[in-house]
């Protein structure tokens, strides 16, 4: 490889964005954060919506920021994002309203409607994606049952990460990993499901064509360049979800690993050739997502630390501000195993009064309900943990591989009691790090789109060598075992 070259990723979670710069070098990858800024719903309506101008003000200062930080040429710009949601683009080319948010209750009771039209199992067949209300599938026939102006006025469907890129460029693409999460792809052919819109009377003609991840799709345009002072660089599509980026940045190396993207989502998976989609990952409704250089994900999503996010949030309107970490350290003192929860069901999955929500589940099971806050935090944990190990096994089931080591990056692995909590549910080896893998993922991608890195191999070498990485152990194996067993057994 030649000498270090530097490129730009602008990588938007659902609690926050960041664009930062990144210099890949022939061993190493240096990630410097240019601009943080916050994200989250707005309400326009009565319903919820992400600020399309606002965070696109934002990832233009801080590519600005980055341009003049790198002192040399740049050899791309990358977005990534979470999945599901998008934005319409009407027949000027312009965003027709602001994109809505996959917690807004337009898709309240869809998926009973979208089985009705087309069998759940027949909807499973065809995309090998895992059955959840927020899915595009769900909010376009939503707009489509509710006689929406806007979806008739629309041109062009674009994901968020590629939505923005086409304001970046004016090119209009959907970069194949962000695609596969909307439940309308055929994750057997990589092409949109022509069975699906015609079942459930959807406009196939929206969407736009999907390119693979590494392509150059475009240029910074010119005007776009000239507002920030720099060249017109190349915007190509990384891996456009945020999580293809995360496993594409995990360290590892040869044997039978999996992973755990933690943060507001907490997602388990495995790498695979092809997608699998068979009556084990029906019943246990894995996902089948696009992975970087022609992988499959298969994975199962969680609700991951929305729960404690949002507890937090609650208790800041209330007039208590503890900090992430004041908050694990009062978990960490509290008693282990007071309650459990389940930790996907719906009534989690708005934003609102989550303590009250936990405590009212915690009553409804016939548990206790607490108002000790780090009790409560402790139980999402430990629920967590024991979800965890519950996916796991259904993992090592459908691949009959048995899973040596669950390697967990992401902002997550701050929580240190929840990773050891993972050890100890799972009885694996954990390997965490780094916290940045979605953007170093995103980086790399880059770098292997412009021929600096010639593979996936070669780019985890270099995530191997630049970041720090940190093991544990499992602790308390058969009290955890039996807290499994007490947990499976309520469930069968």
């Amino acid at each position: 490889m030649e000498e270090a070259k530097k490129y730009i990723a602008i990588d938007l979670g659902a609690e926050s964005g960041r664009v930062m710069l990144g210099s890949v070098s022939a061993e190493r990858i240096v990630l410097e954060e240019m601009h943080r800024f916050s994200n989250g719903p707005i309400e326009e309506g009565g319903s919820l919506h992400w600020d399309f101008n606002r965070l696109l003000s934002e990832i233009k200062a801080g590519i600005g920021k980055a341009v003049k930080a790198a002192g040399t040429e740049v050899g791309g710009i990358g977005a990534d994002s979470w999945g599901v949601d998008f934005g319409l683009i009407g027949a000027d080319g312009k965003l027709l309203e602001n994109p809505y948010h996959y917690r807004d209750s337009r898709t309240d009771g869809i998926m009973e409607k979208a089985f009705e039209l087309m069998d759940k199992r027949q909807i499973y067949e065809n995309t090998g994606i895992q059955f959840m209300q927020l899915n595009t599938i769900y909010q376009l026939l939503a707009m489509r049952l509710a006689g929406s102006e806007v979806l008739a006025k629309t041109e062009k469907l674009l994901f968020m990460a590629d939505l923005f890129s086409y304001y970046l460029c004016g090119s209009a693409f959907g970069e194949y990993t962000l695609a596969s999460t909307s439940q309308l792809m055929d994750m057997k052919t990589g092409r949109w499901s022509s069975e699906i819109f015609d079942k459930l009377s959807l406009p196939m003609g929206i969407m736009p064509d999907v390119v693979q991840p590494g392509t150059v799709v475009g240029k910074l345009s010119k005007s776009i360049a000239d507002e920030l002072g720099c060249g017109q660089i190349p915007v190509i599509a990384t891996g456009s979800h945020d999580t293809a980026c995360a496993v594409a940045a995990v360290p590892a190396g040869r044997g039978n690993w999996a992973y755990l993207s933690s943060g507001t989502w907490s997602i388990i998976g495995a790498e695979v050739p092809q997608a699998i989609v068979d009556d084990k990952t029906f019943e246990f409704e894995f996902t089948n997502e696009g992975g970087v250089e022609n992988t499959i994900r298969l994975l199962k999503n969680i609700m991951g630390l929305w729960l404690v996010q949002e507890c937090k949030r609650q208790w800041q309107r209330e007039g208590t501000d503890f900090s992430y970490t004041e908050l694990t350290d009062m978990a960490e003192k509290s008693k282990p195993f007071v309650g459990r929860i389940d930790v996907d069901s719906s009534e989690f999955l708005s934003p609102g009064d989550m303590p009250k929500r936990i405590n009212d589940s915690l009553a409804g099971t016939g548990q206790k309900a607490t108002k000790d806050k780090g009790q409560m935090i402790r139980i999402i944990l430990e629920s967590l943990a024991l979800k965890y190990r519950q996916v796991m096994d259904a993992l090592e089931d459908i691949t009959g591989t048995e899973i040596d080591v669950l390697h967990i990056v992401g902002g997550g692995i701050q929580n240190e009691l929840l990773c050891q909590f993972t050890a100890n549910a799972t009885g694996k080896k954990i390997v965490t790090g780094p916290i940045e893998a979605t953007a170093a993922g995103n980086i790399l991608m880059q770098a292997r789109a412009a021929g600096q890195i010639k593979s996936l191999a070669e780019a985890r070498e270099i995530v191997c060598n630049s970041f720090e990485l940190k093991e544990y152990q499992p602790k308390d194996v058969s009290v955890w075992q039996e807290q499994y067993k007490k947990l499976r057994s309520r469930k069968s």
